[in-house]
């Protein structure tokens, strides 16, 4: 399965097993050590950077992004 596939089907559980998938996702990175978590993040931070400056119109206000959580989960 395709990490694209993968988060498909994350994205369509309920609110409640999202937030417990998550919760196990990121307790699972606990497990590494911090050199390896501070490689991990600076990689995803690039991959973004590279994300936004292909296309920053794709690119949403924090206020929005957080009422649509927000609204998701209630």
């Amino acid at each position: 399965m395709s990490e694209d596939q993968l988060a498909a089907a994350a994205l369509s559980l309920d609110p409640e097993s999202r937030a417990r998938l998550a919760e196990r996702l990121l307790e699972s990175l606990y497990d590494a050590d911090d050199k390896r978590l501070e490689s991990i993040w600076a990689h995803e931070a690039s991959r973004r950077d590279a994300e936004w400056d292909a296309d920053p119109s794709a690119g949403r206000m924090a206020a929005e992004v957080l009422r649509e959580a927000r609204s998701k989960l209630r």
